[in-house]
């Protein structure tokens, strides 16, 4: 047993770290969930606040949005031009994809500046184009609302999740030594 682990030392590693880091940010963010229920801001803080930076750009682009509480779905409810169009629920705020985002990166960590830098600019891309991603997924389903369920569910969400793939491939091709031959 004692030479299997010496021998995968390094998946046990990534294993560890990547569970560990996992487990213990989707502890907190649950946690701080859990403890923004009935505060200022609705359904919590960070949703509201992708909620209204999502309107701010649809306003931008010279749509009318409006946001209004659901308390039903437990969301912020996203109208243009006075139709109901997008409901931004706690799975719409990036969090949990930045959560999988850092504990992909920190199980692959060596550099403790480089990490935290790109674990830094990683998070604030996701949370860009996600807020983006929001904002034109309104306009889709604004603009063609027979097809809520192929863009809902399959087009904007590879959207975020290829982006996440491709800095966990950016981070691993930064971390991997150059060979002699290259």
């Amino acid at each position: 047993m004692k030479e299997l682990f010496k021998k995968y030392k390094a998946v046990v590693r990534f294993v560890v770290l990547f569970l560990g880091t996992y487990l213990l940010l989707s502890a907190g963010y649950g946690l701080y969930l859990k403890t923004s229920v009935n505060g200022n801001y609705f359904p919590d803080f960070i949703t509201n606040l992708v909620a209204r930076q999502s309107a701010a750009v649809l306003d931008t682009f010279g749509y009318s949005a409006t946001l209004t509480p659901d308390t039903v779905v437990q969301g912020m409810l996203l109208t243009i031009d006075g139709n109901y169009t997008v409901n931004i629920v706690e799975g719409c705020n990036s969090i949990s994809v930045i959560i999988l985002f850092v504990a992909f990166i920190i199980a692959f960590a060596e550099n403790f500046k480089k990490t935290v830098f790109f674990l830094f600019a990683g998070a604030v891309l996701i949370y860009i184009v996600n807020i983006l991603r929001v904002a034109i997924l309104t306009v889709a389903l604004y603009k063609y609302p027979q097809h809520e369920n192929i863009l809902h569910s399959v087009v904007f969400p590879g959207i975020i999740y290829s982006m996440v793939f491709v800095l966990w491939m950016v981070w691993v091709r930064m971390l991997k030594p150059n060979s002699p031959n290259e």
